[in-house]
C-alpha cells in the first residue's frame, strides 16, 4: 500500500510540474533580477566620477570620500524598510518603488550642482539599491519551484557582477570618447554627468517590466488576498497544483492570522530573538567580514599598493571580473544538484586557503624607495591566489548568501527577517569599506588580509555547525529552529 501511495505521489508530482509555466517564471525573475544588475551599476558607477566630483564640487578628500560613500548610508535603511513595507504593501510594490529610486537618484546625481545635493541623491540610490538588494531575492525565492529555485535566486548574483562590469565599461567609454571624466562630451555637459545618466536606461527598463511581474503569491495569502493569490499561483504552476500550494502557504502562516510584523522574530514564551534570525544575521555579516568588497572597491588601489602599475592593476579587475561571472555560473548550474551548505563549506576553505596565500606573499614582499611593495617572485603567487580567492567567493558566498536570505526563512517572517539581515549586511559592508584604508596606511596589506582570512575561517566553522540545508525544500517547510 505504501509503495502504491508512493507511485500515485509521484505520478500527481509529475502532472502537476509539467503544468507548471516554466518559461513564465523564468522570464519574472530575471525581470526581478534588474534589480540586482542596477544594485551593481549603482555601486560602481561611482568610480569614474571621483576625478568630476573634486572638479565640480571644491571637494577635498575628506569631502570626496564622503560624497563616494554616502549611498552606503541609504543602503542599510532601504534594506530595513524594504523588508518590513513589503509586508505591507507587498515584493512588487516595493520593487517599483526602488526602480522610481534608481531613476530619481541617477538623473539627480548627475544634474547636482553642490555636494549637498549630490549627497542627497546617492542616499536615494541607497535606498534603492538596500531595497532591491532584499528584494530581489526574496521574490523570487517567493515564485519559483523548490527544485530549481537555487538556480533562479543565483542569477541575482550574475546580475550584480554584470551590472558593476557595464558601469565600468560605460565610464571608459565615456572618458575615453569625451577625453577625460571631467572634459565635455554631448551637449557641452561634463562626461561625469553622463555616467550617471546612463542608468536611467537600465532603471527605466526595470520600472517597464515590474508591470509585467505578478505580486508573489505568499504575500497574497498573508494578506487574506485569497482569490488574487490562486489566481498567480494558477499562472505559475497550474490548476492542478495551486488549491493543493495554496493551503499550504496558509498552513504556514500564524494560527492566528495576523499580519507579519517584527514581533515575529521572538519567541512568544522566552521573548528571545529566534534562531533562524541569529542565523539569517550571521550569514549577511560573514559575507562582507571576508572582505571581497575590498577588492570590488579598492581593487586598483589594492594593485597599485601591491607594487603593481595602475594599467596592470585595470587589467587585473577586468580580468576578476571575468572569474567572477564564471563562478557564478558554476553555481548556477550545480546548487540545487548539490545544495547550499557544501557550496559555502568550499568557498570559506577556499577562501581561507587563498587570503593566507596572499598574507604569506605580501609579508615577503620588500618596500621600494617610493614606499611602495614590490613583490617580485610572489607577484605571480600574489595574482593566482587573489583571483582563485575571487573565485570561491563568487561560486559561494557570493551568490549562496542571497539565495539563503531569500528562503530560510519561514513566509511569516520572511519580511522582517531580511529588514535586519539586510541592515546587518550593509551595516558590515561599510565597516570594510571605511576600515581597509585605514589598516592598509596602518599596518599593511599583509595584516589587512590576515583579518579576512581570520573570517574565512570563522565562516567555515559557522556553516557547519549552524546552517541547515534547505535544498529542495518548500518554503512551506521552514522552520525557525
Amino acid at each position: 500500500m505504501d509503495v502504491q501511495q508512493v507511485e500515485v505521489d509521484t505520478f500527481v508530482l509529475e502532472k502537476s510540474q509539467q503544468e507548471e509555466n516554466k518559461l513564465f517564471i523564468v522570464l519574472i525573475s530575471c525581470i526581478a533580477a534588474i534589480g540586482g544588475f542596477l544594485f551593481g551599476f549603482d555601486s560602481g558607477v561611482i568610480n569614474g566620477t571621483v576625478e568630476g566630483l573634486k572638479a565640480a564640487f571644491s571637494a577635498d578628500d575628506v569631502g570626496t570620500g564622503f560624497n563616494v560613500a554616502s549611498m552606503l548610508l541609504g543602503c542599510a535603511v532601504g534594506a530595513f524598510f524594504a523588508g518590513r513595507m513589503a509586508d505591507i504593501y507587498g515584493r512588487k510594490t516595493i520593487l517599483l518603488v526602488s526602480a522610481v529610486f534608481f531613476l530619481v537618484s541617477a538623473w539627480g546625481s548627475g544634474i547636482s550642482e553642490s555636494s549637498l545635493e549630490f549627497v542627497f541623491y546617492r542616499i536615494i540610490g541607497g535606498l534603492a539599491v538596500g531595497a532591491a538588494s532584499v528584494m530581489t531575492p526574496a521574490y523570487i525565492s517567493e515564485i519559483a519551484p523548490a527544485r530549481y529555485r537555487g538556480t533562479l535566486t543565483s542569477i541575482q548574483q550574475i546580475a550584480i557582477i554584470l551590472g558593476l562590469f557595464s558601469a565600468f565599461i560605460s565610464n571608459y567609454l565615456l572618458a575615453e570618447y569625451a577625453g577625460g571624466s571631467t572634459a565635455t562630451f554631448w551637449f557641452g555637459i561634463d562626461a561625469w554627468r553622463w555616467m550617471f545618466w546612463i542608468e536611467i536606461l537600465p532603471a527605466t527598463i526595470f520600472f517597464i517590466g515590474l508591470f509585467m511581474i505578478p505580486e508573489s503569491p505568499r504575500f497574497l495569502v498573508a494578506s487574506q488576498k485569497m482569490e488574487q493569490a490562486a489566481t498567480v499561483l494558477c499562472r505559475l504552476y497550474g490548476k492542478k497544483a495551486s488549491p493543493r500550494k495554496l493551503v499550504e502557504i496558509a498552513q504556514s502562516l500564524a494560527v492566528d492570522r495576523h499580519k507579519p510584523s517584527f514581533s515575529d522574530l521572538k519567541h512568544k514564551q522566552t521573548g528571545k530573538i529566534k534562531k533562524v534570525v541569529w542565523l539569517g544575521i550571521g550569514l549577511a555579516t560573514l559575507q562582507q567580514l571576508v572582505g571581497i568588497n575590498v577588492v570590488f572597491y579598492y581593487g586598483s588601489v589594492l594593485w597599485q599598493a601591491a607594487g603593481f602599475s595602475e594599467s596592470d592593476a585595470l587589467l587585473i579587475n577586468i580580468i576578476s571580473g571575468f572569474v567572477s561571472i564564471f563562478a557564478c555560473l558554476i553555481t548556477i548550474v550545480y546548487i540545487d544538484k548539490l545544495g547550499r551548505k557544501p557550496f559555502l563549506i568550499i568557498g570559506s576553505l577556499g577562501m581561507a586557503i587563498t587570503l593566507s596565500i596572499m598574507v604569506y606573499a605580501f609579508a615577503n614582499a620588500s618596500q621600494g624607495v617610493n614606499g611602495q611593495l614590490q613583490l617580485g617572485d610572489y607577484g605571480i603567487l600574489a595574482l593566482i591566489a587573489a583571483n582563485a580567492y575571487v573565485f570561491f567567493f563568487n561560486m559561494s558566498w557570493g551568490p549562496v548568501m542571497w539565495v539563503m536570505l531569500g528562503e530560510m526563512f519561514p513566509n511569516q517572517l520572511r519580511g522582517s527577517g531580511l529588514a535586519v539581515s539586510g541592515v546587518a549586511q550593509w551595516v558590515a559592508n561599510f565597516i570594510i569599506t571605511m576600515s581597509f584604508p585605514v589598516m592598509l596606511a596602518s599596518f599593511g596589506l599583509a595584516f589587512s588580509y590576515s583579518v579576512y582570512a581570520g573570517f574565512s575561517v570563522v565562516s567555515l566553522l559557522f556553516v557547519v555547525y549552524f546552517i541547515h540545508e534547505t535544498k529542495g525544500l518548500e518554503l512551506e517547510q521552514m522552520t525557525d529552529y
